[in-house]
């Protein structure tokens, strides 16, 4: 092995540490990032496909990207904390607290800032249920948390936002405005009660993004396969420039399975091997300081792949890195479950 490898070695331990962590790795450069979109577009042109998106695509908030936050708030009683609508489109149906980001807030920000406009509850947000993505542009992500004060607005209090608020013990029995939310429900009641033993399953730990302000919108693929030989668990490391895990700029036009699968294609060629994503370790956003530009975020995905590593053959500047006995037992027990990592659900 490369003494340059075995230096950088310990670095990538530690930065797969703080993502399962749930922190922040620091800023994507364009050294950091393996496939931009401006090398999707040239692989497309290189086909005789027209790209579909701009290289210089920058994700701004009301502009060319929309993120979505909701809140599933179950209280003692396995209640769910529900809103009826205003909007003259839906007036009168029940939905949970959601709305769209703002201009310079961050995810949690815009959590709390939804619910007590929609329901006249203070809440402290702590955790992320899910991810939901339409295409690359279009983001839901789905919270949870504590009431933390605040009374519940009444219809003498209805205003542009809702027209009432209230707990509700079965919400299928009121008019809704959609019905994606009942899987969201019954998340957020698991989630609740993932340690009263009514669930045999490891559910993620609690996890809200970290802020850091990206300048475009990434994946960053923390992609892991066995050894047959010994059964050890080896993660795979990008060895552009520096070493990393492997990065794609989202693109705009494609759903993220897409933009996925399109990048494990440069990395592995087109008889790809079989793989999976397991679901999201840790979110990275925090909107632009002033003067506003961006609202970039990254989503740290934990990738697995069913066959053995000396079935699989590289085509891109990866390696493999056998992991640590002490990382293997930790990374091994999150896959171990379904539920130990933050679901991202691609609707398109």
């Amino acid at each position: 092995m490369p003494q340059t490898q075995m230096n950088s070695l310990p670095t990538i331990e530690q930065k797969l540490l703080s993502v399962i962590a749930g922190q922040d790795l620091g800023d994507i450069t364009q050294e950091l990032c393996d496939f931009s979109l401006e090398e999707q577009n040239a692989t497309a042109e290189a086909q005789g496909i027209q790209p579909t998106a701009a290289s210089d695509f920058i994700p701004v908030l009301g502009k060319t990207v929309t993120y979505i936050v909701a809140c599933v708030l179950i209280n003692d009683n396995d209640e769910v904390l529900a809103m009826q609508e205003a909007k003259k489109s839906c007036a009168g149906k029940w939905y949970l607290p959601a709305g769209r980001m703002e201009i310079g807030e961050n995810i949690c920000e815009a959590a709390i800032r939804e619910v007590y406009e929609e329901t006249g509850l203070n809440v402290e947000m702590n955790t992320v249920l899910a991810v939901e993505a339409a295409g690359g542009s279009w983001f839901r992500f789905v919270l949870t948390g504590l009431v933390t004060g605040g009374a519940l607005k009444t219809i003498a209090q209805a205003d542009k936002e809702s027209l009432q608020a209230k707990w509700v013990a079965d919400i299928t029995q009121l008019p809704l405005r959609a019905h994606d939310i009942l899987n969201l429900i019954e998340t957020g009641k698991a989630y609740k009660h993932r340690n009263d033993g009514r669930s045999s399953q490891l559910w993620h730990p609690e996890t809200l993004p970290t802020r850091y302000a990206h300048h475009k919108n990434y994946l960053r693929v923390v992609a892991v396969i066995r050894k047959r030989a010994t059964n050890a668990l080896n993660v795979l490391v990008s060895e552009k420039n520096v070493h990393h895990f492997p990065t794609v700029e989202v693109h705009p036009q494609r759903s993220l399975h897409s933009t996925l699968r399109k990048f494990m294609i440069e990395l592995f060629g087109a008889e790809l091997p079989q793989h999976r994503p397991h679901g999201i370790l840790s979110i990275e956003h925090q909107a632009s300081p002033k003067p506003h530009t961006t609202d970039g975020i990254c989503l740290n995905v934990l990738v697995v792949f069913r066959p053995a590593l000396e079935e699989v053959s590289l085509i891109g500047k990866c390696t493999w890195h056998e992991l640590s006995k002490t990382l293997e037992d930790k990374l091994g027990q999150i896959l171990s479950s379904k539920h130990s990592t933050i679901p991202l659900n691609v609707i398109k």
